[in-house]
């Protein structure tokens, strides 16, 4: 299993988690096998400047991702990754290890799209 983490530095899994997904400055993409970590993969966002709708949801598919780990994310994303088949959960913070161990023990499932995404850079995530 993949899983995307939305994060703030190339220093995988102890990057901290980046609360804006098509903003971030990286993803940090964890390999699952038999439910333990076994690898971590920082890249950098190609759309942390500004994307088209639909590109970077494309682009994670293309990575061969299960699940998306992200602070908030707006509606029109999370229904990108849903066609897509990718599992979304917001709420994610802490580093991306913190987030992958939660998601996996259970505790970091579901998605509460954003609506303040795409109308400015002021609003948090907490």
């Amino acid at each position: 299993m993949k899983i995307a983490v939305t994060s703030e530095t190339p220093q995988g899994l102890e990057s901290k988690v980046n609360h804006h997904f098509g903003r971030c400055p990286y993803y940090t993409i964890v390999t699952v096998e038999n439910g333990a970590i076994v690898s971590a993969q920082a890249i950098p966002n190609p759309g942390a400047g500004g994307h088209n709708p639909g590109e970077l949801p494309a682009l994670i598919k293309q990575l061969g991702v299960d699940a998306l780990l992200t602070g908030g994310m707006g509606p029109r994303a999370v229904d990108f990754f849903t066609r897509y088949g990718i599992e979304v959960a917001t709420g994610a913070q802490g580093t991306v290890r913190s987030a992958v161990e939660a998601y996996l023990a259970g505790h970091l499932r579901g998605h509460t799209p954003c609506k303040e995404h795409g109308k400015g850079k002021g609003h948090h995530h907490g």
